[in-house]
C-alpha cells in the first residue's frame, strides 16, 4: 500500500497566494515535468471558453479527470495560457511528503484536504474562494488518480455541493453564479509502446520467479501478470484461488472486501462510488488511532484494513476491455503496464516521452438550490457526461498500433489461435 494515509493529527495547510512565486515556479515547469513525469509537450484547445466565463463575471470552478499524478502540475499550463492563476484542492498526504514538496504546493495555489475525515477548514475556504471568484478553483471531482485517460470514475458530489453553496452566497451579494468548467486532460505517446514496456514486463515476471514470457505477446503477458497478482491477493484475503472469469473475480474481491469493511465498522451509507465508500470507512478507523487509543494488536489490525480498504479500491478501477489482442492505442497499454508495476510493488516508472492534451468543456452552471429527486448531484452528472464525451473525441484522434514480434512458428500458432477467438481477452488484475 502506498503511503497515502498518515497517524497523527490533521491541521489544515492553506495556500501563499502570491503572482510571482507562481510565475517563476509556472517558468520552471515544463523542465519539472519532463524530467519528473515524462510529460514534454502540451497543447491547450478551447481556452477561450473559459477565459470568456472569467471576463464575464463568473466564478469557476475546473473539474478536471485524474489519470495521472502529473495532472495538477499539466493544469498550471493551463493557467498560463489563460493568463490567470488558480487554487487547487490537494490531498494532505501530498503536503506531508517533505519540506520542498509542500513549499512548492502551497506557492501553486494548493490547499489541503483531508480525505479520511470532514475537513470543515477546506471545505470552506473552496467555497470562500468561489465566492470571491479572484481565482479559478480546481478540484479532482474522481477523488483518487485513476491510471487510466480514456475511462472515467465515478465523480464524487463534494465539488457539485462546493459550488452550489457558493453559488448560493454569490447570489444573495448580487453576483452571477459558479460555472464549471469540466476539462479533459488525455496523454498521448508516439513510440512504440511494447519496446517500451518489455523490460517492466521481464522485471515484474521475475519478481514471480518466473522465466521472462517473451513467447508471449505483450497482452497476454499483461493477462498473465493480472491474474497472477489477483490469485496472491484472493489467497491473502480469501485462503484459496477462485475459479472463473478474472474480471469478475477481481470486481468479486473487491466488492466483497469492501462490503466487509462497512459491515465491520458499521457504515450504514454505502451510497456513491468507490471511492466515496472507502473514505467513509476510512473515517471511522483514524480517530481512534491518531488519538492514541489503540493497543499495538488493535493498531495492526486497523492497519490491515486499511491495506483491504486500498487494494479495494485499486482492484475495482480496472476497466474492461481496455487494451486488446492485437492493435491498442499505444499509451492504454503503458497506463496498464504503470497500473500493473503500481499495485504490485507500489512504484512505477513513467514512460515518454508524453504529450498531454488540455481540452476546455463547455461551462455549466451551477443552481443554488439541488433537485432531492436526482440520485447524483445534477451539476456533477453533467460534468461526468461532458467528460466522457471529451476523452472519448480524444481518444478517437490516436490511432491504435499492431505488435511487431519474431516470426516463430509457436507463437504465431499462438496468435493464429487469437485471431480466430470471437472476443479479444481482457486485460486484467
Amino acid at each position: 500500500m502506498q503511503c497515502i494515509i498518515h497517524e497523527e493529527s490533521y491541521e489544515f495547510i492553506p495556500p501563499v497566494e502570491s503572482d510571482a512565486w507562481v510565475w517563476l515556479l509556472r517558468f520552471l515547469l515544463k523542465g519539472y515535468l519532463k524530467k519528473q513525469y515524462q510529460v514534454e509537450t502540451y497543447e491547450c484547445r478551447h481556452v477561450e471558453r473559459m477565459r470568456k466565463t472569467i471576463d464575464e463575471g463568473y466564478s469557476v470552478l475546473i473539474a478536471p479527470n485524474h489519470a495521472r499524478i502529473a495532472d495538477p502540475m499539466v493544469l498550471g499550463l493551463l493557467s498560463g495560457e489563460l493568463g490567470t492563476n488558480t487554487l487547487t484542492m490537494a490531498s494532505w498526504h501530498l503536503f506531508q511528503e517533505g519540506w520542498y514538496q509542500q513549499f512548492i504546493l502551497r506557492r501553486l495555489g494548493a490547499f489541503s484536504v483531508y480525505r479520511e475525515g470532514t475537513d470543515r477548514a477546506s471545505v470552506n475556504f473552496a467555497i470562500d474562494t468561489l465566492v470571491s471568484g479572484k481565482r479559478p478553483l480546481v478540484i479532482f471531482a474522481e477523488g483518487a488518480v485513476s491510471r487510466h485517460c480514456d475511462v472515467l470514475m465515478d465523480l464524487m458530489d463534494g465539488p457539485g455541493f462546493i459550488a452550489r453553496q457558493a453559488t448560493k452566497r454569490r447570489l444573495k451579494l448580487g453576483k452571477k453564479p459558479v460555472m464549471v468548467h469540466p476539462v479533459a486532460v488525455r496523454y498521448s505517446y508516439d513510440g512504440d509502446p511494447y519496446a517500451a514496456v518489455a523490460e517492466d514486463l521481464a522485471r515484474m515476471e521475475r519478481n514471480f520467479t518466473w522465466e521472462p514470457q517473451t513467447h508471449l505477446s505483450t497482452v497476454q503477458r499483461m493477462k498473465k501478470l493480472g491474474e497472477a497478482i489477483l490469485a496472491v491477493k484472493e489467497v491473502e484475503y480469501l485462503g484459496c484461488v477462485r475459479e472463473g472469469d478474472p474480471f469478475e473475480r477481481v470486481e468479486r474481491l473487491a466488492m466483497e472486501s469492501l462490503a466487509e469493511m462497512e459491515d465491520k465498522w458499521h457504515i450504514k451509507d454505502r451510497s456513491g462510488g468507490v471511492v466515496s465508500r472507502v473514505k467513509n470507512v476510512r473515517t471511522a478507523i483514524m480517530p481512534d488511532m491518531i488519538e492514541g487509543k489503540c493497543d499495538a494488536a488493535e493498531r495492526a489490525s486497523r492497519w490491515r484494513d486499511l491495506g483491504k480498504l486500498y487494494y479495494a479500491q485499486q482492484m475495482a478501477h480496472y476497466p474492461r476491455k481496455y487494451v486488446r489482442e492485437g492493435r491498442n492505442l499505444p499509451e492504454r497499454i503503458l497506463e496498464t503496464v504503470e497500473r500493473l508495476e503500481e499495485d504490485f510493488t507500489d512504484e512505477a516508472v513513467p514512460h515518454g516521452p508524453l504529450h498531454a492534451t488540455i481540452d476546455v468543456g463547455e461551462p455549466i452552471e451551477v443552481s443554488a438550490e439541488r433537485d432531492r429527486s436526482a440520485k447524483q448531484d445534477p451539476a456533477m452528472a453533467q460534468v461526468a457526461q461532458q467528460l466522457q464525451q471529451m476523452l472519448d473525441a480524444l481518444a478517437a484522434e490516436r490511432a491504435p498500433v499492431a505488435e511487431q514480434r519474431p516470426d516463430h512458428s509457436s507463437q504465431a500458432k499462438s496468435e493464429s489461435i487469437a485471431e480466430q477467438a470471437p472476443t479479444s481477452p481482457d486485460i486484467v488484475a
